[in-house]
């Protein structure tokens, strides 16, 4: 009998495999989910800061037009209030906010650029590189899962060749015990069994071929190739993780790196503040606003218990013939009409009486017939225009006015002299480089600039004429009277005015009401001849010229400095006194350039000189 091995020992030599690969399966799972939980934060993080660099853009635009909103307008009245001290301080604080407001648009910048952008960029290889990992893993646990199948595979086929083989032993054995079986078929029997033993052994050959393997493979696995995969995500996510600390810390240090130019801009609005002078802004106001005139004396006494000796009535314009009759006041401030002849109170019959009544009582006074005669002559009446020399300004204010316009002309001469140039050389280039353009082309503009330089020095000669007259430079201008008899001369439209003009105040404030302004023409009519007959009026007293007084203006009257002249009729209030030079030349000063003597017993009694 031939004798085989014993299948049960063969099947006790299989062994039953872990389950490491499910569970490393697992543990992968758990590593993604964690990881995509890494990115997310850090996709979160990039959301803050990108909302923090457009709340710092908003902020600093705002502060922008804050700063821009209060900035002064040029060639306004705002401009020339910041000469003083402390609204030059408020400008630099303004300028300062706007460099505050730069600062502000660094840090949206800086934070946009180093960790907006480079958070984004790393966010998207950390994607890559995680997905480039767990790839690997899967590949690796698919590979050794696959190993596993085959192992499965090879053990089952050696269970099956045992099992056989076992089955074709007992078929051998019973065909042998058996005395009626002939031997040719024992004989079959026995190489049926021989051949189930050798694919048994075959079998078991190439399973424990494929268990080594696989042993072999899952030994790599878990102590090399995942370990290394595992490794790699680590790395991955520590990576991220130092990232957006750094990212903090860069958070910081943007802002930490404008705190020493922010600070500055602060301490610059503590310097400005610190420069305010009360001092100084007092003395700047005073310096505009003064006057240069002398204090007035002191008011004479008044004995009214004795007869009134005047000669002039309480009217600031009385009848020289004295017929009796109350005359109106001239320029009365209390109306506030236009019309110089309209008296300050009414009776009840003048309230009553028409309008032609008041117009022949208008006619017959003789003191206002230089008012009837500008209107007379058509002549146009504006208020609120004043002299080309300023003369109707204290000495003061018109000395800085009179600068002012010397500076402004100066400069459009510099203008003017600058477009010249540019032309001149504008049309040597012409000359050299013919094809550029024609050089007789700009003739004709380079004449115009010459005639309008020359216009320019014209009037700032001038001004400055004015304007050393009244620093005392230069004798004071002789003009030819604009008197004569009682009648003044025509002037240009542009540069005559109303009555109430010329009781215009050194100030430049009126008797009259300024909102007004009215053009009035009366036709001329046949009184010429009478008024020219008119008597002049009575003196009452004399006065000195302290001041040099430019008459511009209808009615007033040119006096130089220290210039003795006869008073005709005094201050009533308005400002001005009428003086009279001699028989054909009088008219109105302002009584603050004039020292008057009034002579209360020389009645008519002055001759003239």
């Amino acid at each position: 009998m031939v004798s085989l091995p014993q299948p049960s020992l063969l099947h006790s030599a299989v062994t039953v495999p872990c389950l490491c690969c499910r569970k490393g399966k697992d543990q992968f799972d758990n590593l993604e989910k964690h990881t995509q939980w890494g990115i997310d934060v850090l996709e979160k993080y990039i959301k803050f800061v990108k909302e923090r660099t457009e709340i710092e853009l908003s902020y600093a635009k705002q502060l922008r037009n804050l700063s821009k909103k209060y900035q002064p307008k040029k060639n306004s009245k705002e401009e020339e209030e910041y000469r003083y001290t402390s609204t030059r301080a408020f400008l630099a604080t303004l300028n300062e906010m706007n460099d505050y407001a730069g600062q502000h648009e660094v840090i949206s910048e800086n934070m946009t650029s180093l960790i907006t952008a480079e958070l984004t960029r790393y966010v998207q290889e950390l994607k890559q590189e995680r997905k480039s990992h767990f790839h690997d893993g899967r590949k690796a646990q698919q590979h050794i899962e696959t190993c596993w199948k085959q192992l499965e595979a090879s053990k089952r086929r050696f269970e099956r060749d045992c099992k056989e083989a076992d089955r074709a032993q007992q078929y051998f054995e019973k065909m042998d015990a058996d005395i009626n079986v002939t031997k040719a078929d024992v004989e079959k029997a026995r190489q049926q069994a021989q051949l189930r033993h050798q694919m048994a052994e075959d079998s078991k050959a190439e399973y424990s071929s494929t268990l080594q393997k696989f042993n072999s493979e899952q030994h790599e696995h878990y102590y090399t190739h995942i370990p290394n995969i595992f490794q790699k995500i680590q790395e991955m996510e520590e990576r991220r993780i130092v990232r957006i600390g750094e990212s903090m810390k860069t958070f910081a240090e943007v802002d930490r790196q404008v705190i020493p130019i922010i600070g500055k801009c602060l301490d610059e609005i503590t310097k400005a503040a610190e420069s305010v002078d009360h001092k100084n802004d007092s003395q700047m106001v005073i310096e505009a606003f003064k006057s240069g005139f002398e204090p007035p004396g002191d008011v004479d006494f008044e004995d009214f218990t004795q007869p009134m000796k005047r000669t002039v009535s309480e009217s600031s314009l009385s009848n020289s013939r004295g017929d009796g009759k109350s005359e109106p006041k001239f320029g009365s401030k209390s109306k506030g009409k236009l019309w110089p002849f309209i008296k300050k109170n009414k009776s009840p019959k003048q309230q009553k009486e028409p309008l032609s009544h008041r117009f022949n009582e208008f006619m017959t006074s003789k003191p206002k017939i230089h008012c009837f005669r500008s209107l007379k002559r058509g002549l146009s009446l504006k208020l609120g225009a004043g002299p080309e020399d300023f003369s109707n300004l204290p000495p003061e204010q018109r000395r800085k006015k009179l600068q002012q316009k010397v500076d402004e002309l100066n400069r459009d001469i510099q203008k003017e002299m600058d477009s010249r140039d540019a032309l001149t050389k504008m049309k040597d280039v012409y000359i050299k480089n013919p094809q550029m353009g024609d050089a007789a082309s700009v003739d004709h503009r380079l004449a115009e600039l010459g005639q309008n330089i020359e216009k320019l020095r014209l009037e700032v000669q001038k001004f400055e004429g004015w304007l050393a007259e009244v620093e005392g430079r230069l004798p004071a201008r002789s003009e030819q009277p604009r008197r004569q008899s009682g009648v003044y001369e025509a002037q240009n439209a542009s540069g005559v005015n109303s009555c109430a003009q010329d009781r215009e105040s050194p100030d430049g404030s009126y008797t009259e009401e300024q909102s007004q302004e009215t053009e009035m023409k009366v036709p001329a009519t046949d009184f010429d001849d009478e008024f020219d007959d008119e008597e002049p009026l009575p003196t009452i007293g004399t006065c000195k010229a302290l001041y040099t007084f430019e008459g511009q203006n209808e009615g007033t009257i040119s006096v130089a400095e220290g210039e003795m002249l006869y008073v005709i009729e005094e201050d009533k209030g308005d400002g001005w006194t009428r003086i009279r030079r001699n028989e054909d030349e009088e008219g109105y000063v302002p009584t603050s350039y004039v020292e008057v003597y009034l002579d209360k017993n020389a009645k008519g009694a002055m001759t003239y000189i």
